[in-house]
């Protein structure tokens, strides 16, 4: 085989379904052996069995290899030609690491002998990838290249989950050799690590010790993280909730690792979490972290975050999260679905019960006094409302794609998810026009599910151009915009925090027509709702329309996000705004202070 043909070959071993990618110079190759091996294996339909999805722009293309990832457990694949085609991958595969995102990067290269003479759409990919890649190879000896393709999906799945980028000379995939079959790099350090995790059971006495901690315990909570999801511990988590009846909250990549319906399930907490969970945190006394971080965004002053806690356990994948932010009195390094189960287990063989129903009853009396609220009177539509109405007919099943700002938040507080891998959105780096290649990678995953991306009208703008990949390939994506003229999330920081200075965030005066744009692209279904009293309408036609569909809808330009814990704030500064109640009066400072955190 060529080179070229042993990477397909690989793939398509990997179990891939989908290539998201733009061809180039540097790697054609590879992109015509994809096109040999579809047009040899083409099922009786005429259906290629490894289909390549080409994007507007290659950081369409990385995103939609992660929303594919996310929205499936499996990993995404991304491949890109030489030096503008990879680097305009950066971003995603940043975004990727940053949220624990499995994904594989084949960049094209120019040829081995001309590395490094700044040769016609050259970049150096190992030197800017290392940084913001879980592992970054360049094949230089041909020989290499299979098991080192091999073992890029090895390191992208196993432990913390993250993107890994092949670099791929020209000359490596014109090579002609014997394809192995089998074989992997001999990466002893990282396997002896993971195995390390995997037999990092949870002996007896360390049980033992846990439940004595949750005996002493009269408040205690579980803060659930994107590691929950990442790890498909969901089932594990909630069998654990239910078992001891401890309440859930997750982080925003946490979402859905617990059904928001479920009575324990307090929703998000942090920075734009829901009062209620926040006030949760500040009242448990044991405090029990799984698959989450402390990040700046949920523990922005870690030594006021769970203040009355008397005892803080941590279980997680990855040693280095365990005490970096917040001690630990009791910790697991280990896989979360076995090691909640051990506990059960453990629970249940000495007949351990537990009994928080008076906590149960002080939480449900939270959630009633500061439950989530908005200007339900307003003539002008209320961005919480679109996402209520749209909630009714999803029941928490849909898959919810989002890019970030504002709408991000609105729908990490507004929308149910009964199961994990139906919100999608961009946390740690916070990406804006993630959300619409996202959603093309979740339906490309999840052809039967109803995928609806909920974007803001500056967000949308990123990756505008993929509105064209939608109906290129007749996805019946459903597509939201959430237009308040301008940066939202940014504007409701300088009306708080720069005397209403909005410098370079107001655009009212800009000319963009999204729905003649949406028309442009293809879209069948466009619409434009300006008019409160026809959102139930609009938006029952908008989510049955059998194809992809657009809605831009025009809302509130000063409806802002509460509840808010400002920069470098505890939870028991959280501002609440005009409709939520808050436990104490709140003043906002006009100086965020110049260490303080967007």
């Amino acid at each position: 085989m060529t080179g070229a043909e042993i990477i397909v070959q690989v793939l398509v071993d990997e179990g891939v379904q989908t290539v998201f990618g733009y061809s180039g110079g540097a790697i054609l190759p590879t992109y015509d052996a994809v096109f040999r091996y579809n047009d040899e294996h083409r099922g009786d339909n005429g259906t290629a069995p490894l289909p390549l999805i080409v994007p507007a722009n290659e950081q369409g293309a990385g995103f939609m290899a992660a929303g594919y990832a996310r929205a499936s457990g499996r990993v995404g694949v991304c491949m890109v030609t030489s030096g503008p085609g990879a680097t305009n991958t950066v971003t995603p595969i940043r975004d990727s690491l940053a949220d624990s995102v499995p994904m594989v990067v084949i960049c094209g290269q120019v040829p081995t002998n001309v590395i490094g003479t700044d040769a016609f759409q050259e970049a150096p990919v190992s030197a800017i990838m290392g940084p913001v890649a879980k592992h970054v190879f360049l094949v230089t000896d041909p020989h290499q290249l299979e098991e080192t393709v091999r073992t890029a999906f090895e390191i992208a799945a196993m432990g913390r989950p993250g993107p890994v980028v092949i670099d791929v000379p020209k000359d490596v995939q014109n090579w002609v050799g014997e394809f192995q079959g089998t074989g992997r790099l001999p990466i002893d350090a990282y396997r002896k690590r993971i195995d390390a995790a995997v037999g990092s059971e949870i002996p007896a006495s360390a049980a033992k010790s846990f439940f004595d901690i949750l005996r002493a315990s009269k408040r205690p909570l579980i803060y659930a993280g994107g590691g929950v999801v990442s790890a498909n511990a969901s089932e594990a988590l909630r069998a654990f909730a239910r078992r001891f009846g401890i309440p859930v909250t997750t982080t925003l990549m946490g979402i859905g690792a617990c059904d928001t319906t479920d009575p324990l399930a307090l929703r998000m907490l942090g920075m734009h979490g829901a009062a209620a969970a926040n006030y949760a945190v500040d009242d448990c006394d044991f405090l029990i972290a799984i698959g989450a971080r402390f990040d700046d965004r949920v523990a922005a002053v870690p030594d006021k975050f769970a203040p009355k806690a008397l005892k803080v356990a941590h279980f997680d994948i990855d040693p280095c999260e365990i005490g970096k932010v917040k001690a630990a009195d009791w910790h697991n390094v280990g896989l979360l679905n076995r090691d909640l189960h051990q506990l059960i287990a453990w629970a249940d063989s000495h007949a351990l019960r537990t009994d928080f129903s008076a906590w149960h009853r002080e939480l449900e009396e939270l959630k009633r006094t500061y439950a989530m609220d908005y200007d339900r009177a307003s003539p002008l539509i209320q961005p919480n409302y679109i996402i209520e109405q749209i909630n009714l007919h999803t029941q928490g099943n849909a898959i919810i794609t989002t890019g970030v700002g504002q709408h991000q938040m609105w729908s990490a507080q507004y929308f149910d998810f009964r199961e994990p891998r139906l919100w999608l959105t961009s946390g740690s780096m916070g990406t804006m026009g993630f959300g619409l290649p996202a959603a093309i990678g979740a339906q490309l995953a999840n052809p039967e599910r109803l995928v609806i991306d909920i974007d803001g009208d500056a967000s949308i703008r990123m990756n505008l151009g993929e509105l064209e990949t939608v109906t290129t390939y007749n996805l019946p994506i459903k597509i939201v915009v959430l237009n308040n003229y301008g940066d939202g999330m940014v504007k409701q920081w300088q009306k708080l925090y720069y005397q209403g200075r909005l410098s370079a965030t107001d655009k009212s005066l800009h000319r963009k027509d999204f729905v003649r744009a949406a028309q442009a692209d293809g879209f069948d279904y466009a619409v434009r709702l300006e008019n409160k009293a026809d959102v139930p309408k609009v938006i029952q036609e908008f989510v049955s329309f059998p194809g992809p569909a657009f809605l831009e809808v025009i809302i509130d330009r000063d409806a802002g996000v509460y509840p808010m814990v400002g920069p470098g704030m505890a939870y028991d500064q959280m501002i609440t705004g005009d409709f939520i109640p808050s436990r104490q009066k709140v003043t906002v400072e006009q100086d965020p202070g110049s260490t303080s955190m967007f």
